[in-house]
């Protein structure tokens, strides 16, 4: 094959396909429709020939494209959007470059279908232009003004799988269950509303692939953790592409409520060195990590990890980034953060954070963190920047422990303040507290499970977190018995109240306010109806017990100023603590100053019971 940088190379093989003027400004990739034509760009610096594929009526035409640089670029007459693509592109076979694979845009904004897994996707030579999305040639859109962001740290994030929220949903008609439009449904939106929520957080939207080994077993990913194009909504979820996206944003904004999505970066669903090549592995395969002899790095745990250290990789994210903070999304929760700052040991002074911190749109967004991933060092819970939040893996698990009854309420008192020992003290606290999340066990099954039951995953229940902190109350699983169910409520009722009475940022996950369950399955990526909540049998007394929680965090309020006026902790005979009461208390008594009013708060572990309340300092003293 040619290197690409002959005569063909340069001149390219097709009439419609012409030189661009030198370097584009930032932010050109893609695809671009300008006035009856449209420009493409793509990133592919060691493939020797790049071809444009245009998919029409008449089946799959071909562009050769040309080289300029890292970049490969077409500029074709008649094309406009709504039209298809995808790229071809050839090189050094030991790069695994193929030019039998269709490959996916990694700038493209909508897919015409989402990805499926097939074997023919890994086997080299093999064409698979009948199984892989095309991409869509966009219709340009004018960025409208950002408007400001509605949520701040300190408020009530419910993070939410869009399918498995929304499947059983009865008042949701039955052609919008499962997708971002039934967010927007008024019955949707009331109960957010009635619940206290500032900001709905949804797990991955993007188009995802399933894992390979999850077909064979009858499983699908139920997810989307397993992301392929960056950009593009998922057509399952988002059938009516990004206008679908901005007007369900509109809906919930005009409600009070942010959104905030999860993305992941930190790896391609094309997996590892036998997987599916469908984008970055078939234009740019040194994007991910590699060790010494040419293996892929796994830090996340999914068969590669992409490499930060890269610009352009960072650049990918970026780009990403903004295209839906432009869009109105308020904000982001990355998956496996370290990996962002991976360089490849975890770098505190990574360049990403600088980017975000000086760009005039994502510097206005809110940034959370999930600051763990499999790799060396991979713990980096309190070392992100100080605008950023962090999910607080101690919080829950100190808060599950004390509640069990393995733990003292000094360790608990730290969690509930703050946690300083891990972020400082602070003006803000930057702790996204939970009791428990979408990986791990649900919030009823915290109470009713003392281990996982994973076995419906076909991997002979080893997957999932084998230290799950947790308690049965005496039987495993399901019970009649009223009092062992009476304990388990009112297990759920003190870990639901704790977290709602602690400084930091609050995150529940959908379902638990009214008692969702997995039977005791604490990994259920791949559990679609597993995680389709039950609306009809839904535990209305717990949910308003919610409610109420949140209206108290609300007129409290809890914020970090309050916390950081003089609190007086008290054990429960209201004596002034001391290092030995610490050491043999089972709960405490909080109080704080508000102006003319005392904030009291009160957790007694024996008895099974939090209590927040406010009020006037003439009425505490009496």
């Amino acid at each position: 094959m040619s290197d690409g940088r002959g005569l063909l190379g340069r001149l390219g093989r097709r009439v419609g396909a012409f030189l661009w003027p030198p370097a584009p400004a930032a932010g050109t990739l893609g695809a671009h429709p300008v006035e009856g034509r449209t420009r493409f760009a793509v990133r592919a610096p060691d493939a020797s020939t790049v071809t444009l594929c245009l998919f029409g009526a008449g089946g799959e035409r071909r562009v050769a494209m040309i080289r300029h640089d890292d970049q490969w670029r077409a500029d074709v007459p008649d094309v406009g959007p709504g039209d298809l693509y995808g790229y071809r592109a050839d090189g050094p076979a030991a790069l695994g470059f193929d030019p039998a694979k269709l490959l996916v845009d990694p700038y493209a904004l909508e897919l015409d279908r989402p990805f499926a897994y097939h074997p023919r996707l890994g086997q080299r030579g093999v064409d698979t232009a009948d199984l892989v999305p095309r991409a869509i040639v966009p219709v340009p859109w004018t960025d409208d003004p950002l408007p400001p962001r509605r949520f701040q740290p300190g408020g009530f994030i419910y993070e939410l799988n869009v399918r498995g929220f929304t499947m059983r949903h009865p008042d949701v008609p039955a052609e919008q269950r499962g997708t971002i439009a039934a967010l927007a449904h008024p019955a949707v939106i009331a109960h957010l509303r009635r619940i206290g929520v500032d900001a709905v957080e949804l797990m991955p939207i993007v188009a995802w692939i399933d894992e390979r080994h999850l077909g064979p077993l009858g499983l699908t990913n139920a997810w989307g953790y397993n992301p392929v194009a960056m950009m593009a909504l998922d057509p399952r979820l988002a059938p009516g592409g990004m206008d679908e996206l901005r007007a369900t944003i509109a809906a919930l904004r005009a409600a009070g409520i942010g959104m905030i999505l999860d993305v992941v970066f930190n790896h391609s669903g094309e997996s590892d060195l036998a997987g599916p090549t469908l984008s970055l592995r078939g234009l740019d395969p040194l994007s991910y990590a590699h060790a010494p002899d040419g293996s892929l790095i796994n830090d996340a745990g999914t068969g590669n990890t992409l490499d930060f250290g890269r610009p352009h990789v960072r650049a990918l994210a970026l780009d990403a980034l903004r295209h839906f903070a432009r869009m109105g999304v308020e904000g982001f929760r990355f998956d496996l953060a370290p990996v962002l700052a991976r360089s490849p040991a975890f770098d505190p002074a990574a360049p990403i954070f600088a980017a975000i911190a000086e760009d005039p749109v994502l510097s206005t967004r809110i940034m959370i963190a999930e600051p763990w991933d499999i790799g060396p060092g991979g713990y980096q819970l309190g070392a992100f920047p100080d605008g950023w939040l962090e999910w607080n893996d101690r919080y829950r698990d100190d808060v599950r422990r004390f509640w069990r009854g393995d733990l003292g309420a000094g360790a608990l008192a730290t969690r509930v303040a703050g946690s300083s020992d891990l972020f400082g003290r602070a003006a803000r606290t930057r702790s996204v507290n939970f009791v428990s999340a979408h990986d791990g066990f649900a919030l009823a099954d915290v109470v009713s499970y003392a281990g996982r039951h994973n076995h419906s995953n076909g991997e002979d229940n080893r997957d999932g977190h084998a230290e799950e902190v947790s308690w049965n109350n005496g039987v495993e699983g399901p019970s009649d018995d009223p009092d062992i169910r009476r304990r388990r409520d009112d297990d759920v009722r003190a870990l639901l109240a704790t977290l709602f009475a602690s400084r930091g940022t609050v995150m529940l996950t959908a379902g638990d306010e009214f008692g969702r369950t997995q039977d005791g399955n604490n990994n259920a990526y791949a559990q679609d109806e597993l995680s389709w909540l039950d609306w009809a049998g839904r535990d209305t007394a717990l949910e308003d017990f919610v409610a109420r929680l949140a209206a108290l965090r609300r007129a409290g309020p809890l914020t970090d100023q309050l916390w950081l006026a003089q609190a007086d902790w008290r054990d429960l005979s209201d004596r002034p603590m001391t290092p030995e009461r610490w050491q043999a208390a089972n709960g405490f008594v909080l109080r704080l100053p508000m102006g003319a009013e005392m904030l009291t708060l009160r957790i007694d572990r024996d008895e099974r019971r939090v209590t927040l309340a406010r009020c006037t300092l003439l009425e505490s003293r009496a």
